[in-house]
């Protein structure tokens, strides 16, 4: 027993003091990543990718003023103001101004309030919710902040925060952790970070920070308001983080390559450190960014898009529907295909099997479909039990790449066997909506707060912003008495 005792510590001791003395790469990826983000330019951006940023900006700013009055939203509002801070940054869509780190928790919940932010599908982030809420916050704290300044934070905290979750690849949200909370704080931690000059220490530090920091499990998707907050404190973790380096203060300078206790090796455990710099400055993963068109959970938005077509195509209506069988990917399959049952309207926009049945039935599927009064409609629980979703070995051999793809077959009451691939969702980089289509969105999205002339004069000014040499036009905007 005594040499079993032994061989147990001597066992466990080896193993964390390898852990702790052996980074997952020989490159120093923290440092070589805050280097890139504190030292980024415009003149180092292409023009493509600044005018892609300037409209994920606005989508930004409309979606979280659509989820500004949203329960969930009003209730960490109510928090965020009764502390009582010195008011320097604005609550979009209220009015209200509190200290930047709480408008920055309550605007970035807002903006993943309602499950329209944009997405990276490798690295499942939605990284206007988490910088967008951040420049805006600092941009009214700070009016020496201009336009160009904005752009390339919010390029660096993509660039950075998705160069993160694609190295933690998919086992991350696997291992049952909300990407969105947790690596979601590099994000706005870089973006911070670059708005406030930091030199490239300060900017290691800052990840080094950020990254002890953010926090979410995904068992939220079931039902809880929290879900939203992980963006929220997300967002906030990664300003704080920023904050704290300016002062001196320091975070764990090997954060991402650490082999034992880093971001990587403990939130993924499986991960491709490799993919940290691959490609940096010439590859940019901020530019695979894309749209959300509907308002749910983007791994059902190509099933949705199959559905629509083959009602399009061929004229269908619900009642001429006996089964649908919805081949997905497997991190699909277990995000979004779990038993529906009407807990709330996160469940509702996180499953599959609700989103199916509303586009079957109604044959669009929008904002309105997930009011709470409406998410468990008895034709729609009953539609339920003609969805049949299951793993796709074609999709799955695919790889990564399809992992939003869908294939689909409608087995029709009358024996007519009906199937629709889609590959690539609408939205997607690869499948591209137009500048207007995202316009048309912030429009809609704004229209309960911002009048029709004030909407455009915005939209107007976030489309010249890098010749801006302030953002306090766009924010005196968003402070204009309500509609």
């Amino acid at each position: 027993m005594v040499l079993l005792n032994f061989f147990h510590f001597f066992h466990y001791t080896y193993f964390f003091v390898t852990m702790q003395t052996t980074d997952l790469i020989d490159q120093p990826a923290t440092m070589a990543l805050a280097a890139f983000a504190s030292s980024l330019t415009l003149d180092q951006i292409p023009a493509e990718l600044v005018d892609s940023v300037k409209l994920h900006l606005l989508d930004g700013i409309g979606v979280a003023l659509y989820g500004s009055q949203l329960p969930w939203t009003q209730h960490v509002a109510h928090i965020a103001m009764a502390e009582g801070c010195t008011p320097v940054a604005t609550l979009l869509g209220d009015g209200r101004r509190t200290s930047a780190l709480n408008a920055v928790l309550v605007n970035a919940t807002a903006g993943h309030a309602f499950e329209m932010d944009d997405i990276h599908k490798n690295s499942v982030l939605h990284p206007n919710s988490l910088g967008v809420p951040v420049a805006l916050a600092l941009a009214e704290a700070h009016p020496g902040i201009g336009g160009v300044d904005v752009i390339t934070a919010l390029t660096a905290g993509t660039e950075i925060g998705v160069r993160v979750g694609n190295a933690a690849t998919t086992a991350l949200f696997l291992n049952g952790f909300h990407p969105q909370g947790t690596t979601g704080a590099f994000v706005s931690a870089a973006a911070a970070g670059r708005l406030l000059r930091l030199t490239p220490g300060q900017m290691q530090h800052t990840l080094g920070i950020a990254g002890s920091m953010g926090a979410g499990l995904m068992a939220a998707q079931e039902g809880a308001m929290v879900k939203r907050l992980h963006a929220g404190r997300a967002a906030q973790a990664g300003l704080q983080a920023a904050l704290l380096a300016q002062q001196g203060f320091t975070g764990i300078e090997n954060i991402l390559e650490a082999g034992y206790g880093g971001f990587l090796s403990a939130f993924a455990r499986t991960c491709k450190p490799e993919r940290l710099l691959d490609g940096l400055g010439t590859d940019w993963e901020a530019g695979k960014v894309g749209y959300k068109m509907y308002p749910n959970v983007t791994s059902i938005h190509a099933a949705l898009d199959a559905m629509k077509a083959l009602m399009r195509e061929y004229g269908l209506n619900a009642s001429d529907i006996d089964r649908i069988e919805v081949g997905c990917g497997h991190m699909t399959y277990v995000h979004t295909a779990w038993p529906y049952e009407p807990k709330g309207v996160t469940a509702a926009q996180m499953n599959l099997f609700y989103g199916l049945a509303v586009m079957a039935l109604r044959g669009s599927v929008s904002a309105g479909d997930y009011a709470q009064a409406r998410i468990a409609d008895p034709e729609i629980m009953d539609f339920i039990s003609r969805i049949h979703p299951f793993e796709d070995e074609m999709i799955e051999s695919r790889g990564a790449e399809a992992r939003h793809a869908a294939r689909l077959q409608v087995k029709t009451k009358s024996g007519q066997l009906l199937s629709h691939d889609v590959w690539a969702r609408r939205g997607s980089p690869e499948n591209p909506v137009i500048p207007e289509e995202v316009k048309e969105k912030f429009f809609a999205n704004s229209s309960h707060l911002l009048n029709k002339t004030t909407a455009q004069e915005l939209v107007r000014q976030v489309l010249i912003l890098e010749s801006l040499d302030s953002l306090e036009g766009i924010i005196s905007l968003l402070k204009e008495e309500r509609t």
